[in-house]
């Protein structure tokens, strides 16, 4: 970990008031703790920007779909095993007596891992899916 550095920030008093509200709502102890998350909140997109390098990430899919749709959950089971190098867990869960969540840790190249949340969202019967990205932490300090 490098050094800690000061350094001022010039904001309008409105967006201030704005930003320490916001500190408030999350908790933060102080500006800094939050200026420091949404500095790595942003270095995490721009990874992800460049999601066509072979490097490492990590992320989780949230699908939910109707496990009485015909053959979809035998689709999913296929899409899943021709992927087990990037789909390290899976979580079901039953939300009612149709409807069913699937939750999918990922890992490995960032392109893998979009297009395997891609193929899984795009298969008849899901009916909502969304891949959270994040970082393996390795280049944040």
């Amino acid at each position: 970990m490098g050094q800690t550095i000061r350094f001022g920030v010039s904001l309008d008093s409105d967006l201030l008031e704005k930003f320490d509200a916001l500190c408030e709502e999350r908790c933060y102890q102080t500006r800094s703790e939050a200026i420091r998350d949404l500095i790595r909140n942003a270095l995490v997109q721009k990874e992800w920007e460049d999601i066509n390098k072979a490097k490492e990430m990590v992320g989780t899919l949230t699908l939910v779909y109707d496990h009485h749709q015909s053959d979809l959950a035998q689709k999913m089971t296929e899409i899943q095993h021709s992927s087990l190098d990037v789909i390290v867990v899976s979580l079901h869960v039953h939300l009612d007596h149709h409807n069913c969540m699937e939750v999918l840790v990922l890992r490995g190249p960032g392109q893998e891992l979009k297009v395997t949340a891609e193929r899984l969202i795009a298969t008849k019967g899901v009916k909502h899916g969304k891949l959270t990205l994040s970082t393996t932490g390795q280049d944040l300090p």
